[in-house]
């Protein structure tokens, strides 16, 4: 939904902009070549507005759930579209839009954005517009669906559930008065509710999947999906805990395509070629402020595990005061050996840009998996599953697991982590990386650890607990 809202709302600022301009200006022209002039000026306002919402999260229905949470973002949108429109007309004057036309594009744009978004708001609470969704078991995954749905009404869902006769001693609270009871009585459940999607949670599938059922459901129209699929699908992560090899195996989407694999090769040494020199007097200024903020060298050096498991020296910022002992804790443990200059260079990611060096030297990519240090490498093998798929791709400076969940700082968001990782390496495309790359910039420039909308919270694993690492390392 969040894509189509978006993609209307940028039709709506293009046809508003430009029936604005060709109305006020187009009677003015002196021909036909004032056309292409006019239809620039209308792609430009259009353009900025579109990158200022985008950048405002106005697209993310995590975070504006609702219309109040909207309106005072879209103010803080069109300050930011201002300031970018004054860019490009510094650096276009011929797109520069006279006020008459500015201004009127503007009233079109309020008039035709804030009217769509209410109606957005009230049509995905309306009971009547809601899919009816029947989830099949009361297992974690099923309870973890169940929550999801509920806070994300954007989604279209109305959730109801079914017990699978194995829930523990009190039950589920959570699922409250949408529980209907066994998969014995399934059929009548599926008569009475007509659900239009059925989501199969089972811990024994093969030996209680009531497949009669579910086809004679399917036959009706009822869409039928796995609650691991839906899980994926919702949240962007894999539900690790409750995926079987089987799952991995037979999946289509691990296969790259070698198209991509070069073209993100290509995109990442011109990147980091282009940003070594364009950056140098930032980085050759941040050599000194951490020079001149703390004693020690100005570079983090550690070795690390990349693509194939091969170790390699990653290069970054200090941003610690050095230490007698060895350093082993999470970086929450060691906030008071932050220096000051650290501090900016982590809410920034600046500490990341020597990673350029490794970028270019083959170590990593622009996207990809964070490389853990070779110390962690063993523990996290053993104690996070699926873990060795982590090494099938070149580590990256950014990642999709940085930009929706940011640091870890325990075993369990290690794991959570792991969640992103697994599905990024599943769904590995250039869209995907430049999709994270944009995340990328909306984090730098707002200095912000992570996107996400509140972290989901990690599932624990048997015996998993905080773990002494290196607090430079758990970047």
């Amino acid at each position: 939904m969040s894509v189509t809202l978006a993609v209307l709302e940028g039709l709506s600022l293009f046809a508003a902009a430009l029936a604005a301009i060709f109305g006020w200006d187009l009677p003015l022209a002196a021909g036909w070549g004032d056309i292409p002039v006019l239809l620039g000026k209308a792609i430009a306002i259009a353009f900025c507005l579109g990158v200022s919402f985008y950048y405002n999260d106005l697209y993310d229905l995590r975070i504006v759930r609702t219309f109040g949470d909207f309106a005072p973002r879209l103010l803080q949108g069109f300050g930011v579209a201002f300031i970018l429109l004054a860019v490009s007309y510094a650096v276009f004057p011929h797109i520069k839009v006279s006020t008459g036309p500015f201004v009127l594009s503007l009233v079109i744009i309020l008039a035709i954005v804030v009217p769509l978004r209410a109606l957005c708001y009230v049509v995905v609470r309306r009971k009547a517009f809601l899919e009816r969704v029947l989830i099949l078991g009361t297992t974690p995954l099923a309870h973890t669906l169940v929550r999801e749905i509920k806070a994300r009404p954007y989604l279209g869902y109305s959730i109801y559930g079914v017990s699978d006769g194995s829930a523990p001693a009190g039950g589920f609270p959570m699922f409250g008065d949408v529980l209907l009871g066994s998969l014995d009585r399934l059929g009548a459940i599926l008569g009475d509710l007509q659900p239009h999607r059925a989501i199969v949670a089972l811990a024994e599938r093969r030996a209680r999947l009531p497949v009669r059922e579910l086809l004679e459901a399917r036959m009706r129209g009822c869409i039928v999906e796995d609650g691991v699929n839906v899980y994926e699908r919702l949240m962007g992560k894999l539900a690790i805990e409750s995926l079987t090899p089987s799952n991995l195996i037979f999946s289509g989407d691990f296969k790259k395509s070698r198209l991509d694999l070069a073209l993100g090769r290509a995109i990442s040494l011109i990147v980091a070629g282009l940003g070594m020199i364009v950056l140098a007097p930032l980085l050759g200024l941040i050599a000194l402020l951490i020079k001149w903020d703390s004693h020690g060298p100005v570079f983090f050096v550690q070795e690390r595990v990349g693509m194939a498991a091969r170790r390699f020296k990653l290069i970054k910022f200090r941003t610690m005061h050095l230490v007698d002992a060895a350093p082993s804790e999470w970086v929450r443990d060691n906030e008071e050996r932050i220096t000051r200059v650290g501090k900016w260079l982590r809410k920034f990611r600046f500490d990341e840009l020597p990673q350029f060096f490794n970028v270019i030297r083959g170590d990593m990519n622009l996207v990809g998996p964070r490389p853990h240090p070779v110390s962690n490498f063993e523990l996290f093998t053993a104690r996070i599953p699926y873990y060795s798929l982590r090494s099938g791709v070149r580590p990256g400076i950014t990642g999709w697991a940085q930009v929706r969940y940011g640091y870890a700082n325990n075993l369990d968001e290690e794991t959570e982590k792991m969640r992103y990782d697994l599905y990024y390496i599943k769904h590995l495309s250039l869209s995907f990386d430049v999709r994270i790359l944009f995340d990328t910039v909306k984090t730098v420039l707002f200095g912000s650890q992570s996107v996400e909308a509140g972290r989901e919270a990690a599932v624990m694993l048997p015996g998993s607990g905080p773990t002494k690492l290196t607090a430079e390392a758990t970047k």
